[in-house]
């Protein structure tokens, strides 16, 4: 059963191939989402896969080339709404 996990990274995120590790890294895996800047310095990602791929690719970001970016990391899980068919940047 697929799932969807909800992320607001905190740190030193913006600004240094957060978001395109991310998008790679998620692509690696099969992941569909996005992953964007907020006002304020965070990075907000929505991803969906089953669950024990979420849980993968989250890991391969916290101990990646970002990893020391990265202060906190709030996490949400909830049911897939699958509408997405591929991983993306936004910019809105």
């Amino acid at each position: 059963m697929k799932k969807r996990v909800h992320v607001l990274y905190s740190g030193r995120v913006q600004g240094v191939g957060f978001r395109m590790t991310t998008e790679e890294t998620a692509q690696g895996f099969g992941v569909v989402g996005w992953v964007k800047n907020l006002r304020g310095g965070k990075v907000e990602l929505v991803a969906e896969a089953d669950e024990a791929t979420l849980q993968r690719f989250l890991e391969a970001i916290r101990s990646g080339p970002m990893k020391n970016f990265i202060v906190q990391e709030d996490i949400s899980w909830g049911s897939a709404s699958e509408t997405f068919h591929e991983f993306e940047i936004r910019y809105y």
